[in-house]
This record gives C-alpha cells, structure tokens and sequence, in this order.
C-alpha cells in the first residue's frame, strides 16, 4: 500500500462527512486534502483510543517528531510521507500542524471548559486551522479567506460538539461550557446522566443559535474572488449545516443517540453546492420566549 493509498484508506473508513467536500477536486489537490485529513484523524485516534493518558502523551510527543522529520524530509509514517509532497505546494505549516496536536493534547488535559472563550481555542486549534490549511490546498488568492476558513471550523467543532454531546459525555468529556449549562439551569451530572429536559433543550438551542451564527460570520468574510475556490468547505458547511437542523428538528435527543445524515443525502447535498457555488440557507434566529 503506497503512503496516499493509506490515506485515502483512513479517509474513507473514517466515515466523516468531510470525505464528500474530496470527491470533486483535482487529482493533486485531492490527494493533498485527504492526506492533511489522515494526519488530523491519526493525531485524534490517539486520544480517543489510547486509555492511558500518559501512553497518549507519548504517543502525541511522537507525532510531534514526526513532524521535524517531516520537514527536514524524512518522514517515516505513510501519512507524513504523503503529506510531505504537498509541502511546498500548499501552505501547510509546521506551525499549525503543531497546533493541531496541541488540540488533541487538550483533550488530555481538561475535560470541562468554564465559557466559551477557553472553548473556542480548543475548537480552534481542533479545527480552525485545519481549515486554514484547508483553504490553501482547495485554492486561497484573498488573505480574507484565512479568517473565513477559521471561522468556518469553529461552526464546524460547535456543529460536532452538539451532535456528540452524549457520546462524549459517556468518556466523562462536557464541552458545553460551564457558564452555558448554570444560565439554563442544566449540571454536569445531568448531562453524564443523560437526563433530557425543557432546560437542555433550552441549553442546546442556545448552542445551535451560536454555531449558525458562526456559519453566517464565515460566509460573510469569504471573498467574491475565492468561492468557487472554497466550494469543498461550503459542502461540508451545507452537510453540517443540514445535519444542525435535523438535531434541532428531532428534538435535541443527543444523549442517547447520534443524528446523522444518509450518505445519499449527503452526496445529493455535495453536488447540489459544488453545481451552485453558493453558500447553503442558515436557519434565521428563533425569537426569544415572551418577545
């Protein structure tokens, strides 16, 4: 197996959604974004995989020299091997590489987040420089689109961060921050409980509102010049975007279950944004009770 065949062997078992916004790029760049997405995916395996934390660590801090290798030009991992030929192509930088195992090292270190600000610098380094590398490899002329691209991911991450809220919570992890859940009445012990209620519902309203938010800050910093560039974010952001609706729809019913969207709608939804080139419709704000 070459280093872009495991790649493209992670991207496709990990069954991520980000797999979709791939299938319309060229060849190079393909090949390009499904090796810096196996990179991010072996980095969060450790985390998610790895029981012992101290292991983790270790593990992380191989990551961490893989990446000098990488740049000096001798990686040893089929994924920094396929990554290392897109280098000087795209700008991927050792910097922000780093930062994304600085995201997943978080993972290890807390578990709770006190607001949203110590939130957002997890979801940046989880994936709002990811999108920065991103915006590169599917094609960046306008500084701007940096900013659209972080902003972009942090949608991304609040999107995730909803959707697996049980999930996460099942491993002892609440990224709903602290001064979120004490503004709606909701603990900590009912959420690793799994106890639905009007005031949950409640809290992840409130979330959702946050993340479209987010969704329309980003399309309002894309560049004219840039979108049909960046049409591989605006699929993933009409999957997401779709998936938040179906979360809001069904309910909120995300301790006990994970919502997610048939791969056909998902398709459907990828060639529908990469024929149009536009960004997909954000639900408008839901009035406050009593207004």
């Amino acid at each position: 197996m070459t280093p872009d065949e495991y790649c493209q062997d992670k991207a496709a078992r990990s069954g991520s959604s980000f797999y979709y916004s791939f299938l319309f790029l060229p060849p190079e760049r393909r090949r390009a974004i499904t090796a810096l997405y196996a990179f991010c995916r072996e980095v969060d395996d450790v985390v998610d995989e790895t029981r012992d934390p101290g292991v983790a660590r270790t593990k992380l801090d191989w990551w961490l020299s893989e990446l000098d290798r990488m740049y000096d030009g001798a990686p040893q991992h089929p994924v920094t091997q396929a990554l290392h030929a897109h280098l000087g192509a795209y700008d991927i930088t050792r910097s922000r590489l780093i930062e994304v195992v600085d995201g997943m090292r978080m993972d290890l270190d807390q578990n709770r987040y006190l607001d949203f600000e110590g939130l957002a610098l997890y979801c940046r380094r989880a994936a709002g420089v990811v999108g920065e590398m991103a915006s590169s490899i599917f094609g960046r002329t306008d500084p701007q689109t940096l900013e659209y691209a972080d902003r972009l991911g942090l949608a991304f991450q609040l999107t995730n961060i909803i959707r697996d809220v049980g999930e996460d919570a099942r491993i002892g992890r609440v990224y709903l921050p602290m001064e979120d859940l004490r503004r709606h009445g909701v603990t900590v012990a009912e959420i690793l409980d799994g106890q639905h209620s009007d005031r949950f519902v409640s809290l992840m309203q409130f979330q959702t509102q946050r993340a479209r938010e987010c969704y329309r800050q980003a399309y309002a910093l894309l560049p004219a010049a840039d979108r049909r560039a960046q049409r591989p974010g605006l699929i993933m952001s009409a999957i997401y975007s779709t998936l938040l609706d179906e979360i809001e729809r069904d309910g909120f019913f995300v301790l006990d279950r994970r919502t997610s969207l048939t791969p056909i709608r998902k398709l459907l939804l990828a060639w529908r944004t990469w024929v149009t080139g536009r960004p997909p419709q954000i639900a408008a704000p839901r009035p406050e009770p009593g207004r």
